[in-house]
């Protein structure tokens, strides 16, 4: 890889191969607002292909070799191709025609880093959890007065984007592990939401996914925070690791703790930044607490999360304490935290027939599914305390990666088997090719069909009208993964209403 690049400032125009994917369009839209020529290549038009349009991209469907000159005067080539190289192979046309004419190729990464210059970043890493927490931080730091740059890896639901050049000095974004990029960053504040197993694929073995968190660590600036939640055993590890020394870090960056009176309690060597005393669940499945701080001047704040799920709390303090340490105001960033509306794709509300409702997870490792299914009936048992209905969790789950569902098959299983019923399809291949004999039903031969009704749908045109026949009046139903299963939510409630007996 080409790196001639040093400064943003070196680009005046940028070619973006996968321009449309959710990390690369952010990236795609500040670029364009800082006064950077951008094109690109997608494999299909989309609405975010629309949009960046709109906003002054040039952006061709399909990949081709002369790509590269599109947008170019007189057949040019840009200053440097940019992509995701965990998700476009090599032998791409556009990568390959690049290569052949000297043009710098870019990780997504890369230019993340190089926009962050000069900014005070804020950094959201961890297996689970990213998207959310760092949508939250951006939502409650608005809130509380400030204009911070951000780069998301979802859309938020009030501002109906995923990313934005602002007028402050703060820059929050997500910190992806999945292929170690996130080592191109130098934050000044660092969040650890969680540490799991995961890109095994990349990785090749746990301790080495373990290990790239613990060089992240060691790349907040001296001086900065690195905050880490005490009720994932992975993270609280590696903050012990730390507090002990057997992990470095930067010279005077304070390593925090955050989570649940119990979690701190089981660390006590950690400082902790925020402790969660006591909570309460709101009749639309959302979370109250009340969580003692000492980062800020106020001792006890009230947080009111409205996405359900323990989780998504949790998650809402760490963003609490993210902005605190970047000197935005206590009072305004919980008001901040209690307007998040949600982000796509994070328990993302679809609609009602009858008394069924729909939502839409991102959800694909076991620790997410198990975390939205439970979010699901804590929402359902809400319900049934405030208004007396009843109701089921029914989760139409896509696993995603023949890697990840061989190597986390038991735990997909166990955590599906939190749902009273579960329609799973096949799996989505995504970027690898299917293993010959294998299928959905390694998971499913393993749910446990004394607490779980579980069907095996292969055909995901039939998928709508299966969850169609199972669905009861009360019932929540999920579309779960990281794959096409989210164009399912809406077909599913529109063969509801299709087949809704008449009321007339």
């Amino acid at each position: 890889m080409s790196t001639t690049v040093s400064s943003v400032e070196d680009l005046r125009h940028v070619h973006m191969v996968g321009i449309g994917g959710a990390g690369m369009s952010g990236i795609a839209r500040i670029l364009l607002d800082r006064g950077v020529s951008v094109s690109g290549s997608d494999m299909k038009e989309s609405r975010i292909v629309l949009a960046l349009r709109a906003a002054g991209a040039d952006v061709a469907v399909g990949h081709r070799a002369e790509n590269l000159t599109v947008g170019m005067p007189d057949g040019g080539l840009p200053d440097a191709v940019v992509t995701s190289f965990a998700a476009i192979p090599q032998d791409n046309p556009e990568l390959v025609a690049a290569r052949e004419a000297g043009v710098p190729l870019l990780r997504r990464s890369d230019v993340l880093a190089l926009l962050m210059e000069g900014r005070r970043a804020v950094l959201m890493a961890g297996t689970h959890g990213k998207t959310s927490t760092t949508s939250m931080a951006v939502v409650a730091l608005q809130h509380a007065g400030m204009d911070p740059s951000f780069a998301i890896g979802g859309q938020l639901n009030r501002a109906g984007t995923n990313a934005h050049h602002g007028t402050g000095d703060v820059f929050v974004a997500e910190a992806d592990e999945s292929d170690g990029s996130f080592l191109s960053y130098s934050p000044e504040v660092a969040v650890v939401t969680n540490i799991e197993p995961d890109h095994l694929d990349f990785f090749g073995t746990e301790q080495a996914y373990r290990e790239v968190f613990e060089q992240f660590a060691g790349r907040v600036v001296p001086g900065g925070a690195l905050v880490l939640c005490l009720d994932d055993d992975g993270s609280a590890r590696l903050a012990e690791s730390i507090v002990a020394g057997e992990v470095h870090v930067a010279e005077g960056v304070r390593v925090l703790g955050y989570g649940t009176s119990a979690a701190a309690a089981a660390h006590p060597a950690v400082p902790v930044a925020a402790e969660i005393l006591s909570t309460g669940t709101l009749s639309d499945g959302g979370t109250d607490a009340e969580v003692r701080l000492t980062a800020g001047s106020v001792d006890t704040v009230h947080v009111t999360v409205r996405t359900p799920g323990q989780h998504m709390l949790i998650n809402g303090v760490a963003s609490l304490v993210a902005g605190i340490l970047v000197g935005a105001p206590v009072d305004g960033m919980a008001a901040g935290v209690a307007s998040f509306d949600g982000v796509r794709r994070r328990f993302e509300y679809h609609g009602r027939v009858g008394g069924v409702e729909v939502y839409d997870d991102y959800a694909h490792h076991p620790t997410e599914v198990r975390a939205v299914v439970t979010a699901a009936r804590e929402k359902v048992r809400a319900r049934h305390e405030d208004t007396g209905q009843s109701g089921r969790v029914v989760a139409v789950f896509q696993p995603h990666l023949y890697s990840r569902t061989l190597a986390f098959a038991a735990e997909f299983a166990e955590a599906l088997s939190l749902a009273d019923v579960v329609v799973v399809l096949d799996i989505f291949g995504a970027r690898e090719e299917p293993v010959e004999g294998v299928d959905s039903r390694v998971i499913t031969d393993r749910v446990d069909r004394t607490t779980t009704e579980v069907h095996y749908e292969p055909r995901f045109a039939d998928a709508p009208a299966r969850v169609a026949e199972v669905a009861e009046d009360g019932d929540v139903v999920l579309t779960v993964g990281a794959g096409t299963v989210t164009m399912l939510a809406d077909e599913i409630l529109r063969v509801l209403d299709a087949t809704a007996p008449d009321e007339g």
